[in-house]
């Protein structure tokens, strides 16, 4: 018994070490909050705009993106106060293995599946946004990589039956006729119960629980 528990602990020491994923600033997550809705003007999400991923394990990483379904970014006195849109989690793509068309279906079709998003499930997930305050750098993170974070965005992410606030910082832009929020962080993907084939299956061990994300949204006043 002694020995399987070594075995089994350095499996657990060698994956962690092998976590390749991508630098990036952690994003803060918590219990769902509530929003209080927001006065201003609505400036209606381009849903162009995407949402990127990076998922990674010992031997590789994989990038792809979803697209957005709608969306709105609430505009008061020039500032971003609000806003919520929704992901098309059906629009799931794999952009790396362009030349490999089969393991590039594969893994969609697998990323599409129950063992991960269940999509024909939850054919939807949101990001609606609680608070956004101006960014202040943190002594203690000297190693900030998202240098042009103009603002702290919090806001519920629903991701399957699961919802948790979570807070990043990011660059806000804000005209008469545009808004655009983008930014680049990391979660834990088992923050929202996305576990290959359950959270104590060895065969999720091998996959980094860190996803990276990044945000490039955009909307226009109508």
């Amino acid at each position: 018994m002694k020995k399987l528990n070594f075995i089994i602990a350095s499996i657990i020491i060698s994956v962690s070490a092998c976590n390749n994923a991508p630098k990036a600033d952690e994003g803060v997550t918590g219990s769902k909050e509530t929003v209080v809705a927001t006065g201003g003007t609505a400036y209606t999400v381009d849903t162009t705009s995407v949402v990127n991923w990076t998922g990674s394990k010992p031997t590789r990483q994989h990038q792809g993106t979803f697209k957005l379904r709608d969306g709105a970014l609430m505009v008061q006195d020039n500032a971003l106060t609000g806003g919520k849109f929704t992901i098309d989690m059906a629009s799931l793509k794999n952009i790396d293995m362009a030349t490999d068309i089969e393991n590039k279906n594969k893994l969609e079709g697998h990323l599409k599946s129950p063992d991960f998003f269940d999509v024909s499930k939850y054919p939807t997930a949101t990001f609606e946004i609680i608070s956004v305050s101006p960014f202040k750098a943190d002594s203690s993170k000297k190693d900030l990589i998202f240098r042009d974070a103009t603002h702290t965005i919090k806001g519920n992410l629903t991701l399957k039956d699961s919802t948790k606030s979570i807070s990043f910082p990011a660059k806000v832009t804000v005209d008469a006729k545009t808004a655009a929020a983008s930014a680049d962080f990391n979660i834990d993907r088992t923050q929202w119960g996305i576990n290959y084939k359950g959270p104590n299956n060895p065969q999720d061990w091998v996959i980094s629980k860190t996803v990276n994300i990044k945000l490039s949204i955009s909307a226009t006043r109508k």
